[in-house]
């Protein structure tokens, strides 16, 4: 596999997809899923430690709120972590940086902005116009 630099970056003069891209598609998604898999240990680590025994129920509230705050938080980053492992199941089997439903190239600047995009932004619209008149 042709490596990529660690200060590379994609450009659309070189073939869409090649192993230089994928390598640093896959190295991005990567990193992304490490730093939120360290986040969620933290979270889970200040929920461990906190103090739940606060006699003024104003600061028991106060606690509480920023705990389910931060499960939720926590439940996004797993959502997350699900869908960073697709898409590099997704360079694995060759499919990544391809529309799911037309095949059509996602482009680069929509993969550098959302890694984990499955649709073309065209596909992306025509779902979002679906469901805005589903919800007329």
């Amino acid at each position: 596999m042709d490596t990529a630099p660690p200060e590379y970056r994609p450009s659309a003069d070189e073939p869409y997809m090649n192993p230089r891209q994928l390598q640093y598609f896959r190295r991005k998604l990567e990193v992304w899923r490490e730093e939120l898999i360290e986040e969620s240990e933290e979270t889970l680590e200040h929920l461990r430690t906190e103090n739940w025994q606060e006699a003024d129920p104003n600061d028991r509230a106060t606690h509480e709120s920023e705990a389910s705050l931060e499960l939720r938080t926590r439940d996004r980053y797993r959502k997350l972590i699900g869908k960073i492992d697709s898409a590099l199941r997704r360079i694995d089997r060759g499919e990544y940086g391809y529309c799911e439903e037309t095949g059509e190239p996602i482009g680069l600047a929509r993969l550098e902005a959302r890694p984990i995009a499955t649709l073309s932004v065209e596909a992306q619209e025509a779902h979002e116009h679906d469901e805005r008149r589903r919800w007329e």
